[in-house]
């Protein structure tokens, strides 16, 4: 059978206070063309649909727009809440897209409650698929209680509740079915994207890749945003963002994985790259080189090589339309000012002309203008 591993997609982010839902529109097509294109038999989408636990009217729209499509032709569609997205949310389209052939899992369920899935692939092969929404600190202690049905010990660690879970929601594998897992979660020794929620990727969320039992012949994992596989007993791949999230994933090549997978033997994956979205890319310099920088299509960060001053900021956004994050470079930043005796003795505006000057901030018409309101105050 034939798996669109899919995760992050973090529909509805806002850069620097721009839209990009026309890019995830577009990414989202174009991984809906994918999914045809390949024939594939069943998506994986591994945690983080929305950006946010609030998304709005507009965002999910087009999320469960996405998830129809990907449904066409009768493909099995399984779905997991990531670290971003609201379990309750994904509850509540439970019901509604179940009814739709669509597999919706917002909070963590035993077993035989929708925590390993069974279904036949489109391509006959019965599968087995063990699904773990991501899980916080405070919610793997009551997973493992509904697991347990005691009273759970809270000294355990995250990694070992962790690899609990998996071990219960894969006891069902066997050697004639496609056994697959899918989590979202951090692994040591994983390569960050760059758009990670750091409270929710630092070491005491880590659980070990040996959570996975041999017998998995595919994990497909949500949350880092660069596309890596992760050394373990079994095929373990993170498919990354279709699209860069921010600025610290420009070197990311977006896309999703395609996975072959039969009983009995490990999957066989390959990288799709996806090229929809804008590119993010970093430049610098003066405003002088600034504009001769070709004007394309990309969402800049710029990095100005010149001293502050007044609609700095405003001349490099005129210059490069598609800026969207301007700043000095370290060289040009003010520096704090140091109080100099006899301050007291002199004026406000000595005083304001002092700290501009010392701070690299020096500007006429700014101290004219602290001239002016010196005066309606004072007068």
């Amino acid at each position: 059978m034939k798996i669109l591993h899919t995760a992050d997609w973090h529909v509805g982010k806002v850069l620097k206070g721009r839209s990009r839902l026309d890019e995830h529109r577009a990414v989202l097509r174009e991984l809906v063309a994918a999914v045809r294109d390949h024939d594939v038999d069943a998506v994986i989408v591994a945690g983080d649909l929305f950006d946010t636990s609030a998304p709005t009217p507009e965002a999910q729209a087009l999320v469960l727009n996405a998830l129809m499509a990907l449904r066409g032709d009768g493909r099995d569609v399984v779905v997991l809440a990531g670290n971003h997205d609201n379990p309750q949310l994904l509850e509540v389209y439970r019901p509604v897209l179940g009814k739709l052939g669509l597999h919706v899992i917002g909070s963590f369920r035993r077993p035989d409650a929708g925590g390993t899935l069974a279904f036949t692939a489109r391509s006959g092969e019965p599968v087995r698929l063990a699904v773990l929404p991501f899980l916080s600190h405070r919610y793997v202690v009551r997973a493992a209680e509904v697991l347990a049905g005691t009273a759970a010990e809270h000294n355990r660690d995250y990694a070992a509740r962790i690899s609990e879970l998996i071990g219960a929601l894969t006891a069902g594998f066997h050697g004639d079915t496609v056994n697959l897992v899918t989590t979202h979660g951090t692994l040591p020794g994983g390569a960050f994207g760059g758009g990670e929620r750091q409270a929710q990727s630092i070491f005491s969320y880590y659980f070990e890749p040996t959570a996975f039992p041999p017998s998995t012949q595919y994990a497909a994992l949500g949350h880092l945003h660069r596309r890596q596989q992760i050394p373990g007993p079994c095929p373990i791949w993170y498919s990354g963002s279709p699209l860069a999230v921010d600025f610290g994933e420009e070197g990311n090549t977006p896309g999703a994985l395609l996975v072959e997978v039969t009983p009995g033997r490990p999957a066989v994956v390959r990288e799709l790259a996806f090229g929809s979205a804008r590119r993010l890319r970093t430049v610098r310099g003066t405003l002088e080189q600034l504009e001769g920088l070709e004007r394309g299509d990309d969402w800049l960060k710029v990095i100005v090589e010149e001293k502050p001053r007044v609609g700095l900021a405003d001349d490099v956004r005129e210059l490069l339309p598609g800026a969207v994050d301007v700043m000095l470079d370290e060289r040009f930043r003010p520096v704090p000012a140091t109080r100099r005796a006899g301050s007291a003795d002199r004026g406000a505006r000595e005083l304001f002309r002092e700290y501009l000057t010392a701070t690299g901030r020096h500007d006429d018409q700014v101290a004219a203008l602290f001239d002016r309101l010196h005066d309606e105050v004072t007068s």
